[in-house]
């Protein structure tokens, strides 16, 4: 029995008129969210970057060679706003990680490149971030992997537009 299953069994008592078993989804899935979140941050702060940091540096990463986006995909990629991305390509920037250049189709255009110093440390904070993962999936089965895998794919397509 887990935390979740005391919390599950004490709704049960006190609100027997309430269908609780959503909460053992998640409740599980707000639990390992928040134990990834810090697993994550420990792998990237070991390549000296904060988590949005990656989420830019690992877009470009994923773009392909040259390695770079407009800022509007950036945006795209990561969910955040035009503004909010202008600030963190600023700072990507002034840390040497990206570089901005003009798009040679658009005068006024511009793309962001990644460095050869970014690409450097999203790479080494994947394959640390791919190690702590692996460990964690060590003791699941790999047909109950894909089952999971699926599972969520599911659940998140809930919210895919």
């Amino acid at each position: 029995m887990d935390e979740v299953d005391q919390i599950v069994a004490a709704w049960r008592v006190e609100r027997p008129d309430a269908e609780v078993t959503p909460l053992e989804v998640f409740s599980r899935l707000t639990r390992l969210a928040k134990h990834l979140e810090r697993l994550r941050k420990q792998a990237f702060a070991t390549h000296e970057l904060e988590v949005w940091e990656w989420d830019v540096l690992s877009a470009l990463r994923r773009s392909g060679e040259p390695y770079e986006l407009s800022p509007g995909q950036l945006v795209a990629a990561t969910m955040v706003t035009s503004g909010t991305m202008t600030n963190r390509v600023d700072r990507l920037v002034s840390r040497g990680l990206v570089q901005r250049h003009p798009a040679p189709s658009d005068r006024r255009g511009v793309l962001v490149r990644l460095t050869a110093d970014g690409r450097a440390r999203v790479d080494g904070a994947l394959d640390t971030l791919l190690a702590l993962e692996s460990a964690i999936l060590e003791d699941l089965p790999e047909a109950e992997r894909e089952h999971v895998a699926q599972a969520l794919r599911t659940l998140t397509a809930h919210f895919n537009g």
